[in-house]
């Protein structure tokens, strides 16, 4: 069985019926056929903030947009975080700088020069 949908208008109809004229929840359920505690939601909803309620399929109110868009920047910020972390714990090893091609400065004449093996041409 496929989940109706209902209308803004429609669920603002139903919440008047129970406020302003005073039927019970039970008797309007019946009458709109709908579960009683759905039409207790809607009222609860309604009674919150009537203007922000029953905003629609796929839109959120602006609190949540606010909140998930928050929440999107802290996971951002988060990785970020421990990709420095990662990079501070690389860097802070001991042997961790990268050698240096070439002779040590202090070699002086110690240092002995090996022959580049690619010249050299073999028979």
């Amino acid at each position: 069985m496929q989940r109706r949908i209902f209308s803004r208008e429609y669920k603002l109809e139903a919440v008047k019926l129970v406020r302003e004229r005073g039927v019970a929840v039970a008797q309007a359920a019946r009458d709109l056929d709908v579960h009683e505690n759905v039409l207790r939601k809607w009222v609860r909803e309604y009674g919150d903030d009537p203007s922000q309620s029953f905003p629609g399929k796929g839109q959120m109110k602006p609190e949540q947009l606010e909140i998930e868009r928050l929440r999107r920047e802290v996971a951002k910020l988060k990785a970020e975080r421990d990709i420095l972390k990662k990079a501070a714990a690389y860097f802070a090893r001991d042997g961790a700088r990268p050698r240096r091609r070439g002779l040590p400065k202090d070699a002086g004449d110690r240092a002995v020069i090996m022959p580049n093996v690619l010249d050299r041409q073999f028979v």
